[in-house]
């Protein structure tokens, strides 16, 4: 049976000892006996302010002890998580709020104003219970398990909505079932050939696909342990890494080029040996910032790719060095991928096309949205990933960039990693991102906008030449702009359609 609870009662009955997640702000251990007997608590607690199975419970959290716990408590009760993202906007949190039918909020103080101010906007009641994300212990002393005991709950229930960020308009609410979640963890698992002896550093956030299905589901379903500290810090990173006896961690390019820029491992005492890999997704990784990561820290990055309506995997590079491909997020992994024309037909290897997905980790469907589900989901089981790639003769998938941001520059289609990976060879790039722009002669011309690495200097004049070099006349933007950062989704992905909208509030 392919149910959160299923694997949580599997631990607990053969390892109930075993500890499946570190919280090291606080310094608590959850064993798998206590996740257990915790959910069976949430479920009864939920149940008192009644809720009923498939009702909506979301939290607004930052990482921790209790979040873990809420996150795969809820789902164990036969409730569906519906979880905020802390970075949402006003009006998108109030629209979430409002969209999924939450009934009940678990948040902190510090969200406490942001959260009220959503809430009172929606037009029925969402209760809000306030906590501390590192106490041991949030529920009644008395609380135990729902009258007449825990609901039936099957694999095709469903267990996860979650909103995706999207680059436009309003957020699509994403419905994971029970098989879905499991899905995810096991593709996982087997990507990375996870056993029980492993353990990874989640420092990717618990409202989003990557942090919920790779790095807690995952050790789940594999048997292994998660050490789950509040938030991503370059502070911090490796020594969590060597003290709590890590073998892998889940990161995105984003957090990739900060350690690079500002982390050093020589001579600080920390032991790594049984570090075994790192994992990127959720955005290209370029060739030159994974290769330079590997020959600086000596430890080898997969990388992967996933969506969230794939319950995050979905292609990964093999664990085996020799066999990797630089710039490719790898092969499917689990599930099957093809590669299509506009007319719905397979493309042969080497030939560009949409990338499709099908398997058990895809979708349900997307939350009171069925016109937009038939569009997304074909009748037998395909998605539209609405990414652009080819897939080589190995089964390697290369992506060339997503459909809507497609530049179409004078009839020829430009694919804005291109221009991205260009800049990230500039060494004083952080973060690039590329997108079209509309002009009167091409149709479409190249904005670029970057941001620099601490301590860097660089004109716009010798990105140009940079770009000039790498690109050619044709290629290079047309715009180059400099900013203090880029607009990003959860996961560190960089969101480019939002750029030209913030360079025109910053010119006026």
């Amino acid at each position: 049976m392919r149910t959160i609870r299923y694997f949580i009662d599997k631990r607990a009955s053969e390892t109930p000892d075993k500890v499946y997640m570190f919280a090291p702000e606080p310094g608590l251990e959850l064993t798998y006996s206590r996740l257990r007997q915790d959910s069976i608590a949430l479920a009864g607690y939920l149940a008192s302010r009644g809720l009923h199975k498939g009702d909506k419970v979301s939290f607004m959290l930052g990482n921790g002890y209790q979040t873990a716990k809420i996150f795969l408590g809820a789902m164990y009760g036969g409730y569906v998580v519906a979880p905020l993202n802390l970075m949402a906007q006003p009006s998108q949190l109030r629209y979430v709020l409002e969209h999924s039918d939450t009934k009940l909020v678990f948040y902190t103080k510090d969200q406490e104003g942001k959260l009220k101010e959503a809430a009172a906007g929606v037009d029925r009641p969402v209760e809000l219970v306030e906590i501390d994300n590192d106490a041991e212990s949030i529920l009644p002393p008395d609380v135990g398990s729902p009258r007449g005991g825990l609901p039936e709950i099957d694999e095709e229930d469903p267990a996860l909505l979650l909103y995706t960020s999207g680059t436009t308009g309003l957020p699509k609410g994403v419905i994971l079932t029970h098989k879905n979640m499991v899905a995810g963890g096991q593709y996982t698992a087997m990507a990375h050939e996870l056993t029980p002896d492993d353990r990874a550093l989640c420092s990717l956030p618990l409202y989003h696909i990557n942090g919920e299905v790779v790095t807690a589901v995952s050790p789940l379903v594999s048997g292994g342990s998660v050490v789950m500290p509040h938030r991503f810090s370059t502070g911090n990173f490796w020594e969590l890494i060597s003290e709590y006896r890590c073998t892998w961690f889940s990161v995105v390019p984003t957090i990739i080029s900060y350690l690079c820029s500002a982390t050093e491992i020589e001579g600080r005492g920390l032991n790594l040996d049984q570090l075994r890999f790192g994992r990127s997704a959720s955005s290209a990784l370029p060739p030159s910032l994974h290769k330079a990561f590997e020959e600086k820290f000596g430890v080898s990055i997969v990388e992967t790719m996933g969506l969230t309506e794939t319950a995050a995997p979905v292609f990964s590079n093999p664990m085996d060095p020799a066999r990797r491909k630089y710039g490719s997020p790898g092969q499917a992994v689990g599930n099957e991928a093809k590669i299509i024309d506009k007319e719905g037909n397979e493309v042969p290897r080497g030939v560009e096309g949409e990338i499709m997905i099908r398997g058990d980790n895809v979708m349900k469907e997307y939350y009171k949205a069925p016109e937009k589900t038939r569009e997304a989901l074909e009748p037998d089981g395909w998605l539209h990933t609405g990414d652009l790639g080819y897939m080589d003769e190995e089964g390697f998938v290369f992506v060339t960039g997503r459909i809507k941001e497609l530049i179409i520059k004078g009839g020829e289609n430009i694919a804005p990693r291109e221009i991205d990976e260009a800049l990230y060879r500039h060494p004083a790039v952080l973060d690039a991102a590329a997108v079209g722009i509309p002009d009167e002669v091409y149709g479409e011309e190249i904005m670029a906008c970057v941001t620099l690495k601490p301590d860097a200097s660089v004109t716009v004049e010798d990105l140009r030449k940079h770009c000039l070099e790498h690109l050619g006349d044709f290629k290079t933007p047309k715009v180059i702009r400099i900013l203090e950062e880029l607009p990003k989704g959860p996961s560190g992905k960089i969101q480019r359609l939002k750029l030209p909208k913030i360079v025109e509030e910053l010119d006026s």
